[in-house]
């Protein structure tokens, strides 16, 4: 990462949130819940923080063809609003072909990506 990304990389808990404002996830419920259950991950503001999103496209353009791709996308949600949705913080992880939803084997697609995210 370079230096100036990295002094960025604390924002998420130096910032002054506003009350009732949510600008930044780590505005959100959801943030401060697991800061409760993970206080040791919390407790250091350089640990990356990321969001994994899934999305549908057909490469073949024509809603006849059976056929989807679903790319898998990392973002660093450390980032202030500004950038962590930048495509320069945005990370394509992997693609999971399919000729429809992947549905409940959604999990066996991504496992691969789980154990290689927990090793790091």
């Amino acid at each position: 990462m370079s230096p100036r990304t990295v002094k960025h990389m604390t924002w998420h808990q130096s910032h002054n949130a506003v009350d009732g404002v949510m600008v930044h996830p780590s505005n959100g419920e959801a943030w401060k819940h697991f800061n409760s259950m993970y206080p040791h991950f919390s407790a250091e503001s350089r640990n990356v923080r990321l969001r994994l999103c899934i999305d549908r496209f057909n490469p073949f353009r024509s809603f006849a063809t059976p056929y989807s791709c679903w790319p898998v996308i990392l973002t660093v949600y450390n980032l202030p609003p500004g950038m962590c949705m930048r495509p320069e913080f945005m990370f394509l992880s992997m693609v999971i072909p399919c000729p429809s939803s992947p549905g409940q084997n959604i999990d066996v697609c991504l496992r691969p990506l789980i154990d290689e995210l927990t090793r790091l």
